[in-house]
Protein backbone atom coordinates (compact mmCIF):
# COMPACT_ATOMS: atom_id res chain seq x y z
CA UNK A 1 0.00 0.00 0.00
CA UNK A 2 2.63 2.63 1.06
CA UNK A 3 4.76 1.62 -1.96
CA UNK A 4 1.39 2.33 -3.96
CA UNK A 5 1.15 5.68 -2.32
CA UNK A 6 5.07 6.54 -3.15
CA UNK A 7 4.43 5.60 -6.82
CA UNK A 8 1.34 7.86 -7.30
CA UNK A 9 3.18 10.67 -5.59
CA UNK A 10 6.21 10.38 -7.89
CA UNK A 11 4.16 10.12 -11.14
CA UNK A 12 2.14 13.39 -10.36
CA UNK A 13 5.84 14.65 -9.70
CA UNK A 14 7.10 13.73 -12.74
CA UNK A 15 4.18 15.18 -14.73
CA UNK A 16 4.34 18.11 -12.83
CA UNK A 17 7.55 18.89 -13.90
CA UNK A 18 6.85 17.44 -17.24
CA UNK A 19 4.30 20.14 -17.36
CA UNK A 20 6.87 23.12 -16.38
CA UNK A 21 9.30 22.47 -18.60
CA UNK A 22 6.99 22.74 -21.31
CA UNK A 23 5.87 25.41 -20.18
CA UNK A 24 9.55 27.03 -20.19
CA UNK A 25 10.36 25.74 -23.42
CA UNK A 26 7.07 27.20 -24.98
CA UNK A 27 8.17 30.65 -22.94
CA UNK A 28 11.43 30.90 -24.06
CA UNK A 29 9.97 30.31 -28.04
CA UNK A 30 7.29 32.84 -27.95
CA UNK A 31 9.62 34.98 -26.73
CA UNK A 32 11.64 35.12 -29.44
CA UNK A 33 8.50 34.60 -31.87
CA UNK A 34 8.00 37.99 -33.42
CA UNK A 35 4.87 38.85 -35.48
CA UNK A 36 3.97 41.92 -37.78
CA UNK A 37 1.03 43.28 -36.77
CA UNK A 38 0.02 44.94 -39.43
CA UNK A 39 -3.20 47.33 -39.60
CA UNK A 40 -4.61 50.83 -41.16
CA UNK A 41 -5.77 54.07 -39.45
CA UNK A 42 -8.11 55.75 -40.97
CA UNK A 43 -8.74 59.55 -39.83
CA UNK A 44 -10.53 62.38 -42.20
CA UNK A 45 -7.58 64.68 -40.64
CA UNK A 46 -4.61 62.81 -42.40
CA UNK A 47 -3.53 64.52 -45.55
CA UNK A 48 -3.93 63.21 -49.29
CA UNK A 49 0.03 63.27 -48.92
CA UNK A 50 0.17 60.81 -46.33
CA UNK A 51 -2.88 58.43 -47.13
CA UNK A 52 -1.06 55.03 -47.73
CA UNK A 53 2.18 56.08 -45.77
CA UNK A 54 3.86 53.80 -43.09
CA UNK A 55 4.39 53.78 -39.71
CA UNK A 56 6.81 50.80 -37.89
CA UNK A 57 5.39 51.08 -33.86
CA UNK A 58 8.08 49.04 -31.45
CA UNK A 59 8.45 49.69 -27.90
CA UNK A 60 10.31 47.69 -24.97
CA UNK A 61 12.52 46.68 -26.65
CA UNK A 62 14.72 45.78 -23.40
CA UNK A 63 17.86 45.55 -25.14
CA UNK A 64 20.57 43.57 -22.78
CA UNK A 65 21.51 40.27 -21.47
CA UNK A 66 18.74 38.30 -23.49
CA UNK A 67 18.83 40.62 -26.73
CA UNK A 68 21.96 40.64 -28.08
CA UNK A 69 23.55 41.92 -30.89
CA UNK A 70 22.74 39.33 -33.23
CA UNK A 71 18.90 39.36 -32.28
CA UNK A 72 19.04 43.52 -32.39
CA UNK A 73 20.59 43.09 -36.36
CA UNK A 74 17.50 40.69 -37.07
CA UNK A 75 15.21 43.29 -35.50
CA UNK A 76 16.62 45.84 -37.94
CA UNK A 77 16.42 43.94 -40.88
CA UNK A 78 13.15 42.79 -40.19
CA UNK A 79 12.10 46.44 -39.99
CA UNK A 80 14.01 47.82 -42.67
CA UNK A 81 12.17 45.14 -45.08
CA UNK A 82 9.04 46.87 -44.05
CA UNK A 83 10.16 50.18 -46.16
CA UNK A 84 8.74 52.35 -43.29
CA UNK A 85 8.26 55.84 -44.21
CA UNK A 86 8.31 56.30 -40.38
CA UNK A 87 9.93 54.47 -37.32
CA UNK A 88 8.14 55.51 -33.76
CA UNK A 89 10.65 53.78 -30.67
CA UNK A 90 7.59 53.90 -27.45
CA UNK A 91 10.25 53.60 -24.70
CA UNK A 92 12.15 51.53 -22.41
CA UNK A 93 15.23 50.64 -25.06
CA UNK A 94 17.66 49.20 -22.52
CA UNK A 95 16.71 46.45 -19.86
CA UNK A 96 18.48 47.00 -16.61
CA UNK A 97 21.85 47.13 -17.03
CA UNK A 98 23.71 50.13 -18.82
CA UNK A 99 26.61 48.46 -20.52
CA UNK A 100 24.64 47.11 -23.40
CA UNK A 101 23.26 50.66 -24.09
CA UNK A 102 26.31 51.47 -26.39
CA UNK A 103 26.74 48.34 -28.16
CA UNK A 104 22.90 47.72 -28.94
CA UNK A 105 22.35 50.80 -29.98
CA UNK A 106 24.97 50.53 -32.90
CA UNK A 107 22.98 48.33 -34.50
CA UNK A 108 19.66 50.62 -34.43
CA UNK A 109 21.45 52.80 -36.74
CA UNK A 110 21.25 51.08 -39.69
CA UNK A 111 17.35 51.62 -39.19
CA UNK A 112 16.05 53.45 -42.28
CA UNK A 113 12.66 55.85 -42.43
CA UNK A 114 11.85 58.05 -45.08
CA UNK A 115 11.03 60.77 -43.25
CA UNK A 116 12.60 59.90 -40.02
CA UNK A 117 12.90 57.96 -36.14
CA UNK A 118 11.21 59.03 -32.96
CA UNK A 119 11.13 58.10 -30.12
CA UNK A 120 10.38 58.72 -25.96
CA UNK A 121 11.94 56.85 -23.17
CA UNK A 122 10.28 54.44 -20.32
CA UNK A 123 10.87 54.15 -17.14
CA UNK A 124 13.92 51.60 -17.45
CA UNK A 125 15.57 54.05 -19.66
CA UNK A 126 15.04 57.25 -17.21
CA UNK A 127 16.30 54.55 -14.32
CA UNK A 128 19.40 53.32 -16.02
CA UNK A 129 20.76 56.69 -17.21
CA UNK A 130 18.25 58.83 -19.34
CA UNK A 131 21.35 61.01 -20.45
CA UNK A 132 23.40 58.44 -21.91
CA UNK A 133 20.26 56.86 -23.88
CA UNK A 134 18.80 60.24 -25.04
CA UNK A 135 22.58 60.48 -26.27
CA UNK A 136 22.68 57.31 -28.03
CA UNK A 137 19.20 57.86 -29.71
CA UNK A 138 20.63 61.21 -31.20
CA UNK A 139 23.38 59.18 -32.64
CA UNK A 140 21.61 56.14 -34.25
CA UNK A 141 19.00 59.37 -35.83
CA UNK A 142 16.18 58.59 -33.23
CA UNK A 143 14.71 62.42 -32.26
CA UNK A 144 13.89 62.78 -29.07
CA UNK A 145 10.25 63.23 -27.98
CA UNK A 146 9.94 63.77 -24.41
CA UNK A 147 7.97 66.94 -23.50
CA UNK A 148 8.54 67.60 -27.72
CA UNK A 149 7.09 67.95 -30.81
CA UNK A 150 7.73 67.71 -34.79
CA UNK A 151 5.73 68.61 -37.82
CA UNK A 152 6.67 66.23 -40.73
CA UNK A 153 5.76 67.14 -44.38
CA UNK A 154 5.17 66.80 -47.29
CA UNK A 155 5.22 69.34 -49.78
CA UNK A 156 2.53 71.70 -48.43
CA UNK A 157 1.07 68.96 -45.91
CA UNK A 158 1.90 68.15 -43.30
CA UNK A 159 1.26 65.78 -39.86
CA UNK A 160 2.85 66.61 -36.10
CA UNK A 161 4.25 63.86 -33.63
CA UNK A 162 4.92 64.57 -29.81
CA UNK A 163 5.57 62.62 -26.76
CA UNK A 164 5.58 62.94 -23.16
CA UNK A 165 7.56 61.87 -20.67
CA UNK A 166 7.15 58.48 -18.76
CA UNK A 167 4.43 58.67 -16.00
CA UNK A 168 6.20 56.82 -13.43
CA UNK A 169 9.47 58.42 -13.74
CA UNK A 170 9.29 61.83 -15.80
CA UNK A 171 7.00 64.59 -15.83
CA UNK A 172 4.55 65.27 -18.45
CA UNK A 173 4.01 68.37 -20.57
CA UNK A 174 1.20 68.13 -23.62
CA UNK A 175 1.36 71.68 -24.57
CA UNK A 176 4.33 71.13 -27.22
CA UNK A 177 2.31 68.65 -29.02
CA UNK A 178 -0.84 70.56 -29.03
CA UNK A 179 -0.18 73.98 -29.23
CA UNK A 180 0.25 74.88 -32.42
CA UNK A 181 -2.46 72.48 -34.56
CA UNK A 182 -6.27 72.87 -35.50
CA UNK A 183 -9.11 70.23 -34.80
CA UNK A 184 -8.32 69.11 -38.83
CA UNK A 185 -5.03 68.52 -38.25
CA UNK A 186 -3.51 64.74 -37.72
CA UNK A 187 -1.77 64.60 -34.76
CA UNK A 188 0.09 61.42 -33.11
CA UNK A 189 1.17 61.28 -29.00
CA UNK A 190 3.71 58.83 -28.22
CA UNK A 191 3.32 57.90 -24.35
CA UNK A 192 5.35 54.96 -23.35
CA UNK A 193 3.02 54.43 -20.06
CA UNK A 194 -0.91 54.25 -21.47
CA UNK A 195 -2.36 55.17 -18.76
CA UNK A 196 -1.69 59.02 -19.36
CA UNK A 197 -4.05 58.48 -22.13
CA UNK A 198 -6.99 59.48 -19.98
CA UNK A 199 -5.71 62.40 -19.12
CA UNK A 200 -5.53 63.94 -22.66
CA UNK A 201 -8.93 66.22 -22.05
CA UNK A 202 -8.93 67.56 -25.51
CA UNK A 203 -9.92 66.09 -29.33
CA UNK A 204 -6.66 67.48 -30.82
CA UNK A 205 -4.49 64.01 -30.40
CA UNK A 206 -5.67 61.43 -32.90
CA UNK A 207 -3.54 58.72 -31.99
CA UNK A 208 -1.92 57.72 -28.94
CA UNK A 209 0.52 55.10 -29.15
CA UNK A 210 1.87 53.36 -25.98
CA UNK A 211 3.40 50.00 -25.13
CA UNK A 212 4.81 49.59 -21.59
CA UNK A 213 2.44 46.44 -20.70
CA UNK A 214 4.51 43.49 -22.79
CA UNK A 215 0.48 42.53 -23.46
CA UNK A 216 1.20 41.02 -19.80
CA UNK A 217 4.07 39.55 -20.97
CA UNK A 218 2.72 36.19 -19.00
CA UNK A 219 -0.50 35.54 -19.50
CA UNK A 220 -3.22 32.82 -18.54
CA UNK A 221 -3.81 31.60 -22.33
CA UNK A 222 -4.05 35.73 -22.69
CA UNK A 223 -5.99 36.02 -19.78
CA UNK A 224 -5.56 37.07 -16.24
CA UNK A 225 -2.15 39.21 -16.81
CA UNK A 226 -0.51 41.21 -13.70
CA UNK A 227 -1.02 44.86 -14.65
CA UNK A 228 0.39 48.06 -12.52
CA UNK A 229 -2.40 49.91 -14.01
CA UNK A 230 -5.06 51.79 -12.55
CA UNK A 231 -7.52 50.84 -15.19
CA UNK A 232 -6.76 47.10 -14.50
CA UNK A 233 -7.26 44.99 -17.85
CA UNK A 234 -8.65 48.25 -19.93
CA UNK A 235 -4.89 49.26 -21.56
CA UNK A 236 -3.19 45.51 -21.92
CA UNK A 237 -2.97 45.46 -25.51
CA UNK A 238 -4.33 46.54 -28.45
CA UNK A 239 -6.89 49.62 -29.69
CA UNK A 240 -8.85 51.55 -27.36
CA UNK A 241 -11.50 54.23 -28.08
CA UNK A 242 -11.42 56.58 -25.31
CA UNK A 243 -13.80 58.65 -27.31
CA UNK A 244 -11.38 62.28 -27.70
CA UNK A 245 -8.90 59.84 -28.95
CA UNK A 246 -7.75 56.15 -29.58
CA UNK A 247 -4.45 54.31 -28.03
CA UNK A 248 -2.90 51.69 -29.34
CA UNK A 249 -0.90 49.80 -27.22
CA UNK A 250 2.13 47.21 -28.21
CA UNK A 251 2.75 44.40 -27.08
CA UNK A 252 6.91 44.92 -27.00
CA UNK A 253 9.42 43.54 -28.76
CA UNK A 254 11.84 41.96 -25.70
CA UNK A 255 11.02 40.90 -22.33
CA UNK A 256 11.68 41.79 -18.94
CA UNK A 257 12.53 40.20 -15.81
CA UNK A 258 12.77 36.60 -17.31
CA UNK A 259 13.55 35.98 -21.09
CA UNK A 260 9.58 34.33 -21.11
CA UNK A 261 6.48 35.24 -22.88
CA UNK A 262 3.04 33.26 -22.64
CA UNK A 263 0.00 34.15 -24.72
CA UNK A 264 1.81 37.56 -25.34
CA UNK A 265 3.74 37.14 -28.81
CA UNK A 266 6.09 40.05 -29.21
CA UNK A 267 5.29 42.49 -32.34
CA UNK A 268 6.37 45.38 -34.54
CA UNK A 269 3.07 47.16 -35.58
CA UNK A 270 3.14 48.54 -38.83
CA UNK A 271 0.41 51.06 -39.33
CA UNK A 272 -0.68 52.57 -42.62
CA UNK A 273 -2.50 55.95 -42.80
CA UNK A 274 -5.17 55.98 -44.43
CA UNK A 275 -7.58 59.00 -45.09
Amino acid sequence: MKYKVLKHIKLKIVIIGALFAVFLFYGFFENQWLKINSFDFQSNDIPEAFNGKKIVFLADLHLGFYFSNKRTAKLVETINQLEPDIIIFGGDFIDRNVKYTEPRFDGLKDLKAKLGKFGVLGNHDNVINSNLIKREMQEAGITFLDNKAEWIQIGNQKIKIGGVGDLWTSWQNLEPTVADVGKDDFVILVSHNPDYAPEIKNDLVDLVLSGHTHAGQVTFFGLGAIMRSKYGQKFRYGMVDLGNTKVYITSGVGSTVVPIRFFARPEIALITLKK
